[in-house]
């Protein structure tokens, strides 16, 4: 069952977070994550959540997503993300 990776940044140095991403991209591909949505336009229809920059992965498996988000690879990048922005990542299991 596929699982999502939701993400909702607000970015405070955007050459950092540019640095992040192209360091990033290449794990998630490695474990089989598929990007779905990047900052695309957006309107609240109910609520007041206002994300500043949202984005949504796919991975394969919730074991997958989790064994990117604690990967060699990827572990060292989630302080250079900290270091770039501030937000919430929330993981989901499809239906």
């Amino acid at each position: 069952m596929a699982a999502y990776l939701i993400v909702d940044l607000e970015i405070s140095d955007s050459e950092k977070i540019a640095e992040y991403r192209r360091a990033a991209g290449p794990t998630v591909v490695k474990h089989g994550g598929r990007l779905l949505v990047a900052n695309g336009a957006r309107e609240v229809l109910e609520g007041s959540w206002t994300p500043k920059e949202l984005i949504i992965i796919e991975f394969p498996s919730m074991q997958e997503l989790k064994n990117w988000y604690n990967s060699e690879e990827y572990r060292p990048l989630i302080d250079v993300r900290k270091a770039a922005a501030r937000g919430n990542l929330i993981a989901i299991e499809g239906v």
